[in-house]
């Protein structure tokens, strides 16, 4: 197949053979099961509150940052470009990288480590908190929008996008989308799809975020290779270029080799593999993946990330802060349920470290700091 063809291949799942919904709906008339998927989780408040959560850095912290929101839209561009390359359904796809967030806590993943800790130690029998299980129990259970069901009823083919990996014990729990991971069979292409473009997005965005904020040297990125290599290209080409514009067209184009490089990866392993359906694909290895020499390369600038970015002083201590806040609210709303809104109160305490839970993981950054007031600063009004 080549990669302009534009058609939905055989493998792709197919919106007119979706394997259903929880609840039972009449066929949308004028969009496929998918889009109806799609515009549903536009529409959910938790889509919303991504607008006011952390990427890297806290929300308050600069209008320039990147936000959940903003990452979120970035991975449904760069999936959605792939995924017409490759012939696969562009609605799921851009359905899968708009949810895959959802769930995620305040204070980006020193929220979701805090409310980790938390469940263990207070809730062992729990299972913990995982930002992806979060955003399947969303649009199952969470969202309140239809008088029919909670959740928002999505397709199977969507579900399973949105849970990128599960431990076998939460899998046996959840049914038909968790029993790839006891079957260990592979979810959709677009899923594999949606799930590679979260780390080009992440990846290649949080470094310009990061000289952005001051926290990482352009001199650090150009030892990175992948980096250096297409700045080096970049400034040979225009050397009159502003930095900033330069640090724009390098990311830029290291974008564009990865989406080419998963692309040609992709389509080869397709043309060996020869899936003649989805399901074909569900028994395959993973399709959808890195050359070798990419991987590496993309490796690399996750390991330089992780040190020098991920784990500076000032983001660990906006982290710390973070952790802080999340377990002091965590503790007295379980020691004390009647500070929690009613609808989060539940008459069988074993229930309320998962109801304590939902409510800060829906949390905004903002939202949360206040409420951390709200419950612990006494003022002159008191």
């Amino acid at each position: 197949m080549s990669a302009r063809d534009y058609s939905r291949a055989a493998y792709a799942c197919d919106p007119h053979q979706t394997k259903g919904r929880r609840f039972d709906e009449p066929a949308p008339g004028n969009r496929s099961e998918f889009q109806r998927d799609r515009d549903r989780i536009i529409h959910a408040n938790s889509f919303r509150r991504l607008a006011y959560k952390t990427q890297v850095f806290v929300n308050h912290e600069g209008d320039w940052f990147r936000t959940r929101l903003t990452h979120t839209l970035e991975v449904a561009q760069i999936a959605r470009v792939i995924a017409r390359s490759l012939g696969l359904d562009e609605d799921l796809t851009e359905a899968i990288a708009l949810a895959h967030d959802l769930g995620h806590t305040p204070f980006g993943h020193a929220g979701q480590d805090e409310l980790n800790r938390c469940m263990k130690a207070l809730a062992p029998d729990s299972g913990g908190f995982e930002h992806n299980l979060q955003s399947l129990r969303v649009v199952d259970e969470l969202e309140e929008r239809y008088p029919g069901f909670n959740g928002l009823n999505l397709c199977f083919e969507t579900r399973e996008g949105i849970l990128k990996h599960c431990s076998l014990a939460n899998a046996r729990q959840l049914g038909d989308v968790g029993a790839r991971f006891m079957d260990r069979t592979e979810p959709s292409l677009e899923a594999q799809l949606a799930n590679l473009a979260d780390e080009i997005a992440y990846n290649n965005h949080d470094i310009d975020d990061g000289l952005r904020s001051g926290l990482i040297t352009l001199s650090q990125m150009r030892e990175v290779p992948i980096f250096g290599r297409h700045f080096h290209q970049v400034t040979k080409d225009w050397p009159d270029l502003p930095e900033h514009r330069a640090v724009a067209e390098t990311i830029r184009q290291m974008i564009n080799t990865l989406i080419m490089d998963v692309t040609q990866t992709t389509l080869s392993r397709l043309e060996t593999a020869q899936p003649k359906s989805a399901d074909d694909v569900r028994h395959s290895p993973p399709m959808v993946a890195f050359s070798d020499d990419m991987r590496s390369q993309a490796n690399e600038l996750k390991a330089f990330l992780l040190r020098d970015l991920y784990r500076h002083y000032q983001v660990a201590r906006m982290t710390n802060k973070a952790r802080r806040i999340v377990r002091r609210l965590f503790e007295v709303f379980v020691d004390e349920p009647a500070l929690l809104p009613p609808n989060y109160q539940r008459t069988n305490r074993a229930h309320q470290p998962r109801a304590v839970a939902d409510y800060i993981a829906a949390m905004t950054d903002r939202y949360a700091i206040i409420e951390h007031r709200r419950v612990f600063k006494m003022d002159e009004t008191f």
